[in-house]
């Protein structure tokens, strides 16, 4: 039977690219669909798919027990497995394999857009030009200002070098301390994040979702800070309490955020953030150049065909589970 590859996450379906061919070549039965999909939406494709290629679709325990014991190999496009369940996946025995290394320059970059975006008030200067106008308002240089990264992985390293081309000094906070990079690239690492919250003039947010990160940046957090702080999340919406740091703009504390994320995606109309003067928000794209999906689209197809051949993947979530050879 030719086995059948599910393809959710849509950056990979509408970015050009070796991995259409590279895909195409194995002969194996393609089907879409427009992620980022519902736990309903899921469950309504899983249980006849024996390979699935996804983004931030819901891959919940439900999803999983339909989808077993057809489904041979999970393969994330991408490296945030926080939608899905990961336990699930290692007592079923299907192979999670993630794209690590791909995607920091773009989102890093991304980051700097918003902050741009922010303190040059660009959204005001390009819709009051675009309607006739000639309106202006004084923003902010970046130079000398301190830009606290929370979360010193691959991304967040990226932020810290741009943040030194600009002038600025970036102050790090992470559980697990490159001090080599450090050192090289005279960043000092805060003590606490109550340090770095009250130290910092932007804050960058660049940490995993987990149980402790939910809601890092709350009420409590932002009084710690700095009147006139800016926030950027390019991580996840849930890192972000929405009620929060919406009161929080909407007093003025907080002078502006900036983020790629949502707790909704895609929002509802009425979503709090979308309508502040003082947030730019962009539809998670912070990744999507042609150069990083090309990238990551490689290493999702690469792993999904080394894992159905029983070969080691590029990189798997749950090491323990073994790949076999399905095609055999």
């Amino acid at each position: 039977m030719t086995p059948r590859i599910l393809v959710t996450t849509t950056s990979f379906q509408d970015t050009p690219g070796d991995h259409h061919t590279k895909l195409a070549a194995t002969g194996w039965d393609i089907v879409t669909a427009r992620g980022p999909l519902s736990e309903a939406d899921t469950l309504a494709l899983v249980g006849e798919i024996d390979g699935y290629i996804c983004g931030d679709d819901a891959i919940t325990r439900t999803v999983l027990e339909k989808a077993r014991p057809r489904l041979k190999v999970l393969s994330k496009y991408g490296i945030g497995v926080d939608k899905i369940d990961v336990k699930a996946c290692t007592e079923f025995g299907i192979p999670l394999l993630f794209t690590p290394g791909v995607n920091h320059t773009t989102v890093a970059e991304h980051a700097f857009l918003l902050l741009l975006a922010l303190e040059k008030n660009l959204l005001f200067h390009t819709d009051s030009t675009r309607a006739g106008g000639w309106k202006r308002q004084t923003g902010h240089e970046l130079l000398g200002k301190t830009i606290g990264i929370v979360g010193m992985g691959r991304i967040g390293k990226e932020v810290a070098i741009r943040a030194k081309a600009f002038g600025m000094q970036p102050l790090g906070y992470d559980v697990y301390w490159d001090e080599a990079f450090a050192t090289e690239h005279g960043i000092p690492r805060a003590a606490s994040l109550d340090e770095l919250f009250g130290q910092a003039d932007y804050i960058s947010l660049h940490t995993n979702l987990t149980s402790e990160t939910r809601d890092l940046v709350c009420a409590k957090t932002i009084a710690k800070m700095k009147p006139g702080v800016i926030i950027l999340n390019c991580a996840r919406g849930e890192i972000v309490n929405t009620a929060d740091i919406a009161a929080a703009l909407a007093s003025g504390h907080v002078l502006g955020y900036g983020t790629d994320v949502l707790d909704e995606e895609p929002p509802r109309a009425d979503h709090p953030l979308l309508h502040l003067p003082n947030c730019v928000v962009t539809p998670h794209i912070g990744s999507r150049t042609h150069e990083s999906v090309q990238r990551q689209a490689m290493a999702a197809v690469t792993n999904l065909i080394n894992a159905m051949h029983g070969e080691k993947p590029l990189a798997q979530v749950n090491p323990e589970v073994p790949v076999s050879n399905h095609l055999k």
